[in-house]
C-alpha cells in the first residue's frame, strides 16, 4: 500500500505535497537557546506543546532542562501522561461534570498536575471534584493586558486565591498570565501588588508564570515571575520574525507546495490550501510567505487551493509542478492539520513523526 509518507534519506524534493517539514538543526538551535536564556537569568522555562504535539520533541525540551509541560486542555494533557510525563500544567478554565470527571483521572496518574482558575464558579467546580486526601494544585490566571481570560485587578486575585486556598481539596500554587507582547511594566505591576496583598493575608505564592513567545527573550524584564511558558519559539513562524523574537534562519518549520496551476500571467495556484495551510492572519494581508519569493502573495485559500498574486514576477516564478517552500503565519495550527510531520538536515528525511496530540481539543 502506498504511504505518503517519505523514507529516511528521501530528498525533500521528491516528498509528497503538501507537508509541512522541520529543519532538525534549527529546531535544535531554538530548544538550547530558549532553555539557555532562561537558565542565564534564573527563570524556569515550562513549553508549551500546543505548537508542536510531538512527544520526541517534547523529550527534547526536558532533557534540555524544562521543568514540565504546559498543555491547553485535558485531552492533549492526557497524551503526554500516557508517555510518562509527570509534570503537566494545563492552562485553561476547566468547567463541566465529563470535563471534570477525566482531569480527576488523569490527576491520579500524574504526580504533579495543575490547572488555572480565573472565577469562583471555576474553583467551586474543581474543589467539588477532589478531596483533601490529594488536593488539586490551583493558579489563579491573571489578565495583565492580554484581554483574554484572567481576573482584572491584585485585588480580585487575592480573594480568588484566598478561596482557593479555604479549600481542602485544592491548593494555591500561585499567579499566571498570558499577556500582552511589550507588557512587562504592566506584568511586574499586578505580580507584585498581588504578592503584597497575598504576604498580608499569610499566603505563600510559590510561583508566578508569565508566557509567550513574542516576549520571550524579554522575561527578565519581570523579576517577580518565576516561571516563563512558551510555544511557538520551538519552530517560529512569520508572525515571530515580524516581532523580532526571531530571524529568517530560526524558521524551523516549512510548508513544502507544488505549483499546479499558472492559469494567468499574474496568478499561480499551489496545493496548500486551508487544509495545509493556517488562515490566521495575525495582522498580516496574506497567507503566509513563499520563500525565495516574498513579493509574491498568497491572496486567498479554499479547501486545497492557495492562489497566489506573482504580478511581481511574473514568467520569472517557479513553473507548474515546481516545489515551493512556504513560511506559515502561525505554526501551531499547522501542526494540528496533519497527522505526522517530517523532519530533515540539509535537504534529507531524517525521521518521521505522529502529531500524537493532533485533535486534542477538549
Amino acid at each position: 500500500m502506498y504511504s505518503p509518507w517519505p523514507e529516511v534519506g528521501t530528498p525533500l524534493d521528491q516528498v509528497a505535497t503538501p507537508m509541512p517539514v522541520i529543519d532538525e538543526d534549527r529546531l535544535a538551535a531554538n530548544i538550547r537557546r530558549t532553555q539557555a536564556y532562561c537558565d542565564q537569568h534564573g527563570k524556569a522555562f515550562r513549553p508549551h506543546i500546543k505548537t508542536h504535539k510531538i512527544v520526541a520533541i517534547a523529550e527534547a525540551q526536558r532533557a534540555a532542562g524544562a521543568v514540565g509541560l504546559n498543555c491547553q486542555k485535558i485531552s492533549e494533557a492526557e497524551v503526554f501522561a500516557d508517555t510518562g510525563f509527570d509534570d503537566i500544567l494545563i492552562t485553561y478554565n476547566i468547567l463541566g461534570a465529563a470535563k471534570l470527571r477525566r482531569l480527576r483521572a488523569l490527576h491520579e496518574r500524574v504526580a504533579h498536575l495543575g490547572v488555572v482558575a480565573d472565577s469562583a464558579v471555576t474553583v467551586e467546580g474543581l474543589a467539588g471534584t477532589f478531596d483533601a486526601a490529594r488536593p488539586l494544585t490551583v493558579l489563579v490566571e491573571c489578565d495583565t493586558g492580554g484581554k483574554r481570560c484572567g481576573v482584572q485587578t491584585p485585588e480580585a486575585a487575592a480573594a480568588l486565591a484566598e478561596t482557593i486556598s479555604a479549600s481542602p481539596s485544592l491548593r494555591f500554587g500561585g499567579l499566571l498570565t498570558y499577556p500582552a507582547p511589550g507588557g512587562a511594566e504592566a506584568i511586574e505591576a499586578f505580580l507584585s501588588g498581588t504578592m503584597a496583598l497575598l504576604a498580608a493575608k499569610g499566603i505563600d505564592c510559590p510561583v508566578r508564570s508569565s508566557g509567550g513567545s513574542p516576549d520571550l527573550f524579554k522575561a527578565h524584564l519581570v523579576p517577580s515571575a518565576t516561571e516563563h511558558r512558551a510555544g511557538t519559539y520551538v519552530y517560529n513562524d512569520r508572525s515571530m520574525v515580524r516581532a523580532g523574537h526571531c530571524t529568517r534562519a530560526d524558521l524551523a518549520m516549512h510548508i513544502l507546495a507544488t505549483v499546479v496551476s499558472r492559469p494567468a500571467e499574474n496568478r499561480a495556484v499551489l496545493d496548500t490550501g486551508s487544509k495545509a495551510l493556517t488562515s490566521d492572519l495575525l495582522g498580516f494581508t496574506d497567507y503566509g510567505e513563499i520563500d525565495g519569493f516574498e513579493a509574491a502573495r498568497i491572496v486567498s485559500l479554499s479547501e486545497e487551493h492557495a492562489v497566489v498574486d506573482i504580478s511581481a514576477y511574473g514568467d520569472n516564478f517557479p513553473p507548474i509542478g515546481s516545489v515551493v517552500r512556504i513560511v506559515p503565519n502561525h505554526t501551531c495550527v499547522v501542526s494540528n492539520l496533519f497527522d505526522r510531520m517530517v523532519f530533515h538536515r540539509d535537504g534529507i528525511v531524517t525521521r518521521v513523526e505522529d502529531v500524537a496530540a493532533r485533535g486534542t481539543v477538549w
